[in-house]
């Protein structure tokens, strides 16, 4: 007989009573911050609600936080926490309007959210953390670098008066300082470990079987590899004989530390050698190349001939190199050819046949359950398919499609190469509809790894295998939650799918030995404890109590969820979040920065943004100030001279002084140094540019002019200055144009091709009209 959990504010017989899911939640309860490392649907989720309902219970009128890493997530845990608990509880995501978020926040006690929203309503005070009396950060092995927990989990260990922090993943990673920051940045003081093996998990634990299906390469696209292989082989030896690279074994981890060894003599010099430029384009290349043979080894002909596609369009000298290749041009006509003939990679195949298998096949037909829409007993066959590129996830589908079996596209939010990613609405309108049995696959990229509810999945299909860890532990688990699951890997022999398997296994095998190691679990605990009392240090000892005349500092509401931003809140300013016309951060009336990273400085001087934004901070401020963070400014493709003179533009010609700093944090301290500096410690108004200034006449004027090829600043005032008019500047001839000083010969024959050329968009459009 089932026995049920009971609890004031559990709803009565919703919780099955599995002992070591109390267990596990008395372990949090007693020992503190905790990370419980489990296998998906082992019931982590159980845990938390088991958690959350013990803190609710005792800290009155206190609230818990759940985060989750994905909009659908977050609103999962929505679901299931309305599902088992008697209090009011609602999601914050970015697709709620900021007064429904402060209202939801203030009338419920369990709030289920994304990490960057709650941040980014924090930044701008629209509430605060202090009576959360339990955060949970589900997906905890998230927690580093920069990532929004990382800030979360410390503004709650300073602002919350009932500190208890819980981390939940399945998959924490193999490497030791990994699972080690992890702990330090959310103050984890005891991880507890629970597997399939475990005694008291066994009899609720459905096993995974994992079946490996290998397959040949065809002989056809051994052919095309073969003549790409070739194209590689060049380049890696011009590399060795430039002493770029010691040997032509390389791999794409090789190549990126080359490429960064080249970019760093290249900033280093004062006047670089061509050939380093020239190593570069090269070494472009042979990433370009690299991913090549990735697509035609692990996805297939169609996801080759795409990427050729856009490889095409790049105007880069590293593609248009490649396009001119003897032996990668033929490889790309064979690849078309392929194509014509509905030659497939053996995967595509395989796939489709272990598909027929499952879902019933008469005569090569695919036949579908009768039980395909039944919900309720769910006995119908669901099945996932990952694959790691969209691209393939389209061929996978269109195959599918002709064979008559049913399938569902279900990838990210981000749009990609024309095609719009599907919104959180759509995604789930998919999910329900699979669950529903309208489909009988869902084909995914790697949005549905992690927390999806796909319940009773039957079988993973992995199209490839990933060397991660993590996400092939993800992968597996959303199979076997109702029944014995099953998983098939598919690999190519003698390709990278041999070395991303061994490399996930060994990594796996790592990450359960740290995990269990004494030794090892003593040293992250006792470091994460020593960290949280230092924040309750600082929490008693330096955080005033007072708030008074502390500097102001506005900030643009584009900065969002800036690192600068956090760090200026820790260092006790009061950031206020404003949109503005001009600037990234105000500091007074006269004083307004303009932040920029090293690689957006580069980005701006390639896409004109510079001397635009340059020229509206010098008219709307007396004190315009620009801080340059990072100190690899010339660690790119641009010549380290155009640098240097955009850097002397900028300070000579529009007056703006430039500030360097090593990263955000040395950004904030700056930025307050300056507020402080500002404001000499008195409360001042400050006047926020919303808008900026009328666009006069001859701004027009050259703003216009500037819009013509390779024409900055200082070219478009000369040649307005040469012909008086941007009529006569349109107008002009090419040995005309050649007579303004800085104007050559290309420049000239480039200005005259834009202004002469048909607009051919129209003609595009006339066309597609008429198709319709």
């Amino acid at each position: 007989m089932t026995s049920y959990i009971s609890h004031p504010l559990i709803k009565k017989n919703s919780i099955e009573s599995r002992l070591y899911q109390q267990v596990l939640a008395g372990d949090v309860l007693k020992k503190g911050n905790t990370m419980v490392v489990a296998p998906t649907a082992l019931g982590k989720t159980i845990v938390a609600i088991l958690v959350a309902a013990d803190r609710l219970h005792k800290v009155k009128n206190s609230k818990v936080l759940i985060l989750a890493p994905s909009k659908p997530l977050a609103i999962q845990h929505e679901d299931s926490f309305k599902e088992f608990l008697m209090l009011p509880c609602s999601s914050i995501t970015g697709a709620v309007k900021t007064d429904e978020r402060v209202k939801r926040w203030e009338e419920s006690r369990i709030i289920s959210a994304t990490p960057q929203t709650v941040e980014s309503d924090l930044l701008n005070g629209r509430y605060d953390l202090s009576d959360v009396s339990l955060i949970v950060f589900d997906e905890c092995h998230h927690g580093v670098g920069a990532y929004s927990y990382v800030y979360l989990a410390s503004r709650y260990v300073q602002e919350s008066n009932y500190n208890l922090i819980l981390g939940l993943t399945a998959s924490p990673g193999s490497d030791k300082a990994k699972i080690k920051e992890v702990c330090e940045n959310l103050y984890i003081q005891n991880i507890v470990v629970k597997t399939e093996q475990d005694s008291d998990v066994r009899p609720y634990f459905n096993p995974v079987e994992i079946d490996w299906v290998r397959v040949k390469m065809s002989s056809e696209l051994e052919k095309i590899k073969k003549y790409v292989d070739k194209a590689l082989k060049v380049r890696l030896k011009a590399l060795k004989n430039m002493g770029i690279i010691r040997t032509v074994s390389v791999g794409k981890v090789d190549i990126l530390k080359a490429r960064g060894r080249v970019q760093g003599e290249i900033a280093r010099s004062v006047n670089p050698d061509k050939e380093l430029f020239q190593a570069i384009s090269i070494l472009s290349a042979v990433i370009n190349i690299q991913h090549s043979q990735e697509l035609i080894e692990t996805q297939g002909i169609q996801t080759f001939n795409k990427y050729i596609s856009r490889l095409r369009k790049k105007k880069t000298k590293a593609a248009k190199s490649l396009m001119w290749d003897d032996n990668f041009g033929r490889a790309v006509k064979m690849a078309r050819e392929a194509e014509r003939h509905g030659w497939e990679h053996p995967k595509l195949r395989e796939v489709t046949n272990i598909l027929k298998k499952e879902l019933g096949s008469d005569d090569g037909q695919t036949k579908l359950q009768s039980t395909r829409f039944k919900d309720k007993d769910e006995k119908s066959s669901k099945i996932i398919v990952f694959t790691q590129y969209r691209d393939t996830l389209e061929m996978i589908h269109q195959k599918l499609e002709k064979e008559g079996i049913k399938s569902a596209k279900f990838f990210g939010q981000a749009s990609k190469d024309g095609e719009k990613g599907l919104t959180q609405k759509q995604q789930k309108a998919i999910i329900k509809s699979f669950r529903m049995g309208e489909y009988d696959v869902l084909l995914s990229t790697s949005v549905a790894e992690e927390g999806i509810d796909i319940p009773a999945v039957d079988l993973v299909i992995l199209y490839e295998p990933v060397p991660s860890e993590v996400r092939m532990i993800q992968r597996r688990g959303r199979t076997g939650r109702k029944r014995t699951g099953r998983v098939k890997v598919l690999i190519t022999n003698g390709t990278r799918d041999e070395a991303y398997y061994w490399s996930s296994v060994r990594k796996e095998e790592h990450m359960k030995y740290q995990l269990i190691d004494p030794k090892v679990l003593e040293e992250l605990n006792a470091s994460a404890v020593e960290r949280m009392e230092d924040q309750k240090r600082i929490k008693v000892l330096d955080r005033p109590k007072v708030e008074e005349n502390k500097p102001v500092v506005y900030a643009d509401s584009r900065e969002g969820n800036s690192k600068v931003i956090r760090h200026l809140t820790e260092m006790e300013i009061d950031v206020k979040v404003r949109p503005m016309a001009v600037g990234d951060y105000q500091v007074s009336d006269d004083v307004v920065i303009e932040r920029k990273t090293a690689k957006d400085f580069v980005d701006s001087i390639i896409d004109k943004r510079l001397f635009k934004q340059a020229r509206e901070l010098s008219e709307e401020f007396k004190r315009p100030l620009l801080i340059l963070e990072g100190d690899d400014i010339y660690n790119g493709m641009l010549n380290p001279n155009a640098v240097r003179g955009t850097l002397a533009s900028i300070a000579i010609d529009f007056g703006i002084s430039i500030i360097p700093t090593r990263n955000s944090q040395d950004t904030a301290a700056m930025i307050k140094r300056i507020a402080v500096r500002e404001q000499n410690g008195e409360k001042t108004h400050i006047q926020i540019r919303t808008d900026k200034k009328p666009v006069s006449l001859w701004e027009q004027q050259l703003f216009i002019v500037e819009s013509l090829p390779n024409i900055g600043p200082v070219n478009a005032k000369n040649l307005l200055q040469h012909f008086g008019s941007v009529e006569k500047v349109i107008t002009a001839s090419e040995t005309e144009l050649q007579e303004v000083e800085g104007i050559g010969k290309k420049t000239a024959k480039n200005i005259r091709k834009v202004v002469e050329s048909k607009y051919l968009y129209f003609e595009k459009e006339i066309k597609e009209k008429k198709l319709l």
